[in-house]
């Protein structure tokens, strides 16, 4: 039976607000491929920011956002959620921080079901909410949860898709729907990873329209992304990451207009950097 003490710390960390999510000193590799893919990784993502993560291609952005969502254990170093070491932290204390985070992948990963199947399905699978249903009429918590889908689906302009079949849906709508479902859980995090790639100017619009709201609300946000104009627009933040090591960290102005790092100069203008 655990301690007063240990579910006490349980129920802190459930409810308290995390500050910010910290990587101290992360090196991580494929055992399979035998190499390093990120190296000595110290960076931070805090509440209502933007963090834009730039970088060639394979330079391991997708690796540090999968990190920072803990789908990866780093080979060293540490992940700090506040002061508590992820990684040290028991099992059902390593999921309540994992229901802080969501994630957005570059393809989105839809059910054949409708919109709104699809935006209710994490709160269906979250403790949070399946607690809810079970202490509290059920009607009137799916009655709460329906009016959180639609909430969301406004939030990406999809409230009269609500009844749509995904599979009918364009890509960019698809994507806008895979944003609501991780807005749906809300998320003290937001990770997103080339989340407008291939989408139409109208489609990239309303994402990161969607992307500033939900800054405002508080979420702390990483954005992976190959596209410099988005980042210059969207981030408060940015970090470059060539050949797995972070070059730099700083305000996106100074990134953009006066980095320290001449690799970074050479990336942002389009120079080879290898």
């Amino acid at each position: 039976m655990a301690s007063l003490k240990t579910i006490e710390k349980t129920k802190n960390l459930e409810t308290e607000t995390t500050k910010k999510i910290a990587l101290t000193g992360v090196e991580f590799g494929f055992k399979n491929k035998n190499n390093s893919v990120l190296k000595d990784i110290t960076l931070d993502l805090r509440h209502s920011e933007v963090l834009a993560i730039i970088g060639p291609s394979g330079t391991g952005k997708t690796t540090l956002l999968r990190l920072l969502s803990l789908f990866y254990k780093p080979d060293k170093g540490n992940i700090l959620f506040n002061d508590n070491d992820i990684w040290g932290l028991p099992k059902k204390q390593q999921l309540l921080m994992r229901r802080k985070i969501g994630m957005v992948f570059q393809q989105p990963n839809l059910f054949n079901a409708s919109v709104h199947q699809n935006v209710k399905y994490g709160l269906k699978v979250r403790r949070r909410w399946r607690d809810r249903l079970k202490n509290h009429i059920k009607g009137l918590i799916n009655k709460k949860i329906d009016q959180n889908v639609l909430k969301k689906l406004e939030t990406v302009g999809l409230e009269n898709y609500i009844n749509k079949n995904v599979k009918t849906l364009s890509g960019g709508e698809a994507q806008r729907v895979a944003f609501a479902r991780a807005l749906a859980i809300e998320p003290e995090y937001l990770l997103l990873d080339e989340p407008t790639s291939d989408l139409d100017p109208r489609n990239t619009a309303i994402i990161e329209d969607a992307i500033h709201k939900a800054r405002s609300k508080g979420i702390g946000i990483a954005v992976a992304t190959h596209d410099m104009n988005q980042a210059e627009r969207i981030a408060d933040r940015v970090a470059v990451i060539i050949n797995g090591q972070i070059l730099e960290v700083g305000k996106t102005e100074k990134i953009f207009n006066n980095p320290k790092n001449p690799k970074t100069k050479r990336f942002i203008e389009g120079k080879l950097v290898y």
